[in-house]
């Protein structure tokens, strides 16, 4: 089924100099009703993201209250100290966390691990860093919680340069039963050079007896991202299927990125980015 595309929702409106510009990974969190807090990825003067927010309606697609300030910004001597990115939200006893993309740019290349937020402390730690699997860089993750197994789908870098230019970033997954010490049980996502070469930003969502994965990709180094689509019965090995969504005429004519997919009233809703890696907001879909 395809989606049907309600337009952008939020456009940039801060005047925190955290949040300058884009909504960058758009992650839902109901509160209650039709009323979804939207967490996205702000970014300041040097390019640094930041965790910011606004309350929507979803069914109504109105914004409801913004919030000027961050809610985390980088913090110099930190493994997030050039950038957070989301992922998604999920439940430690009873506790909301936020996994996300710590950025650093220490060296010619960016890289990132993986962290987690507490909702309620405010307290953050590092969930995963390089290590003998994931040996370069780590990326966006996807948690969910099944019985008593935590699960996590999330990006790593093979190599920053291939043939035709584009880095090779792929799909993994992992496990846990407590969400400190995790197994690596590697790729999830097939991969080739001019196809899917680059992935990103993994949202999962159970349906059809499996697990259906959204994600942004790249074929190389020439294209902009758009959103890919893949099924697996169990979720550790994904098949790649026809993308559902595509391109607009708009605020997401050139590029299509970072979907955030969750049910709400028997419905399916999409949030992703468009043109500039969400310079300029975000927007929603609905099956």
């Amino acid at each position: 089924m395809m989606w049907n595309k309600l337009g952008q929702i939020y456009k940039v409106n801060s005047s925190s100099r955290h949040l300058n510009t884009h909504a960058a990974n758009p992650l839902a969190m109901h509160l209650e009703g039709d009323i979804f807090r939207i967490f996205f990825n702000g970014r300041d003067d040097k390019n640094r993201s930041s965790l910011g927010c606004v309350d929507i309606d979803i069914v109504e697609q109105r914004v409801v209250k913004e919030y000027n300030e961050p809610l985390l910004t980088p913090q110099e001597g930190t493994f997030y100290r050039d950038g957070i990115s989301n992922g998604n939200l999920f439940y430690v006893n009873g506790q909301r966390h936020i996994g996300f993309m710590a950025w650093q740019n220490d060296d010619k290349h960016w890289r990132g691990d993986i962290g987690v937020l507490n909702l309620e402390t405010m307290q953050i730690r590092k969930l995963l860093g390089v290590n003998h699997e994931d040996k370069v860089s780590l990326s966006y993750p996807f948690i969910i919680q099944e019985d008593g197994v935590y699960k996590m789908w999330y990006g790593s870098t093979i190599d920053w340069n291939s043939s035709n230019g584009e880095m090779i970033h792929v799909m993994k997954y992992a496990t846990s039963k407590d969400s400190i010490e995790w197994d690596l049980h590697g790729e999830c996502l097939p991969y080739e050079l001019n196809f899917r070469q680059a992935v990103s930003r993994p949202s999962v969502i159970k349906e059809n007896g499996g697990y259906t994965l959204y994600f942004s990709y790249r074929d190389n180094k020439e294209m902009k991202y758009r959103i890919g689509r893949a099924f697996s019965k169990d979720g550790t090995r994904f098949e790649h299927m026809d993308s559902n969504i595509d391109i607009g005429e708009e605020w997401d004519k050139e590029m299509i990125c970072y979907p955030f997919v969750f049910n709400h009233k028997n419905n399916t809703y999409l949030l992703y980015n468009g043109n500039n890696h969400g310079k300029e907001g975000f927007g929603l879909a609905k099956q």
